[in-house]
């Protein structure tokens, strides 16, 4: 189980980057916050040591040598999902996307601050031991119901959605986006929120993160299903009448109002 990153010994990190400066200097500042912390200094190394160590979250950069980073993510997440903090000295946000696509939960575009990591490091321990809780919480009485919204349906216990009859696979940060946009259907959320309550940040720095997350969920449920609201957030509008919708085995109530 992953501890909260306030207690700090139990938890590992590992820093996959074949610059040996930048490995030594991110692994000096997150061994400051009191954690564990191993490198890798290429692809093959990396996946290696997640399998062995089992890290709690992988800090990870695109460009190695060997094995690019998609594909140590890839091959890491389909060994043992884990979050992975994915870093690249290139800002496109196409490679983003595929990044996201292979299992990253965020995304760092170099140079980057040491400050800004850690911040986004400790904000993916707190969603791991958020979701491990809510897992556990699952497997007793108190199950959380499905919700189903118009034609989509999103079972929270078993962590899986479908629309219509076919299932959707989604990655753990795809998955808990779209928990948050339908459980307010047709209302719109700002970007600092879905930022507070998907990825735990106290700040908007990732504004972008959330947009390159609402366009991988709408290429996999449909574009149709989460509008844009320039300047402010998104809004999950299903394709059925509001009174339609709610949680699987409830009376139906009015949702938010979009503006």
């Amino acid at each position: 189980m992953v501890t909260s990153p306030a207690t700090t010994s139990n938890v590992l990190v590992l820093v996959v980057e074949d610059e040996p400066a930048i490995a030594t200097a991110i692994a000096r500042r997150l061994s400051g916050e009191g954690w564990r912390v191993e490198m890798a200094l290429d692809g093959h190394a990396g996946v290696a040591m997640a399998s062995s160590l089992r890290p709690d979250v992988v800090v990870l950069d695109v460009m190695l040598p060997g094995l690019d980073g998609l594909e140590v993510c890839r091959r890491i997440q389909a060994e043992r999902p884990v979050p992975v903090l994915m870093l690249t000295a290139r800002d496109d946000e196409t490679d983003m996307l595929i990044g996201l696509g292979v299992g990253a939960d965020d995304y760092m575009t170099k140079p980057f601050s040491m400050r800004e990591l850690v911040a986004r490091t400790k904000a993916l321990l707190r969603r791991q031991e958020r979701a491990t809780r809510a897992a556990e919480i699952d497997t007793g009485t108190t199950a959380l119901p499905p919700l189903v919204v118009g034609d989509v349906a999103v079972d929270r216990a078993q962590r899986r959605v479908h629309r219509g009859s076919a299932e959707v696979h989604l990655t753990p940060t795809e998955f808990d986006l779209l928990v948050t946009l339908v459980s307010s259907p047709r209302t719109v959320l700002t970007r600092e929120r879905l930022l507070a309550e998907v990825w735990d940040w106290v700040d908007a720095s990732g504004t972008r993160t959330v947009d390159s997350h609402v366009k991988a969920l709408r290429r996999k449920l449909g574009a149709d299903l989460i509008r844009t609201v320039h300047g402010v957030g998104y809004a999950f509008e299903p394709s059925e009448p509001a009174t339609d919708t709610q949680e699987a085995g409830r009376p139906a109530s009015p949702g938010g109002t979009a503006t």
